[in-house]
Formats: C-alpha cells, structure tokens, sequence
C-alpha cells in the first residue's frame, strides 16, 4: 500500500510540473515570436514526453499487478525462499539459485506467461531490472495473446 500512495503522489506530483510547464511553453507561443515559439514548442515536448512516460508505466505497473493477481488466485505465485543477510538483503548466491531454476521452467515452457511472470521476479530478485522488466513485458504479451476461454 506504501508503494500505491508514493506512485499516487509523485504522479501527481510530475502531473502538476507537466501543467505548470505546458501552461509556460503555451505562454511562449502566445508572443509570437520566432524565438518565442521556437522555445515554446521546445517546452511543451518535454511534457508530452514525461506524459507519455507516466501513461506507459502506469499501464505496465496495471497490467503486471492484473497478472500478480491472477497467479495469486490460482496459487501460483513463488514462494519466498531467498536467504537474506542481517540487513534484509537478498544473498546473491540464493538469488542466482532461484534464478537457474526459474530460467529452467522458462527455457521448458516458453509460451506460458506464468513461468516469465516468475522469471522477471527472478530477474528483480538478482537485481537485473532491464531483464526483470523484459520478462514481465513478455509474461504480458502472453498473456493477453492466450486464446479466449483460457
């Protein structure tokens, strides 16, 4: 739930900047001109930009949740096994363990979204984010891919 209401507050939070940008950008463009237009289309990309990137994000966090909440129905998500030091910390040998596993299940099964959805967890518990959100993009194009009825 901590997570939600910081995701919720700094969206609005970028939300707020990309107005307060955008209503300068279009404040640019009202002068007239070329310099001021020039400076006010630069301006407002930059929120399109961040706009576009929230909306993608928020879509993806949506649709990886929708999943989580799926395998969870069924019982299949995994099970934390992952030896952790004094601090909290992920072992790295127990999280490279798991991984090989889950590679494996991947590597047997690599047309079912639940294996990539478990792999991507894999992947965030070594610490290989690029990777861990590869799998999760992939785990939800399987997914919406499954035949209806499924």
């Amino acid at each position: 739930m901590r997570a939600k209401i910081t995701y919720l507050v700094t969206a609005a939070v970028l939300v707020f900047y990309f107005v307060l940008a955008g209503s300068r950008g279009v404040l640019l463009l009202e002068q007239g001109t070329w310099i001021t237009v020039t400076m006010g289309v630069a301006v407002l990309i930059l929120p399109l930009i961040g706009i576009w990137f929230l909306w993608a994000n928020t879509r993806f966090v949506t649709k990886a949740n929708k999943l989580a909440a799926e395998l969870d129905a069924e019982g299949g998500l995994p099970v934390d096994e992952l030896v952790r030091g004094a601090g909290g910390r992920i072992d790295r040998d127990s999280a490279d363990a798991v991984f090989a596993r889950r590679k494996e299940e991947t590597e047997d099964a690599p047309d079912d979204w639940r294996c990539w959805f478990r792999l991507a967890i894999a992947y965030q518990d070594a610490r290989d984010t690029p990777r861990a959100r590869k799998a999760m993009q992939r785990a939800i194009a399987l997914h919406e891919n499954k035949p209806a009825g499924v």
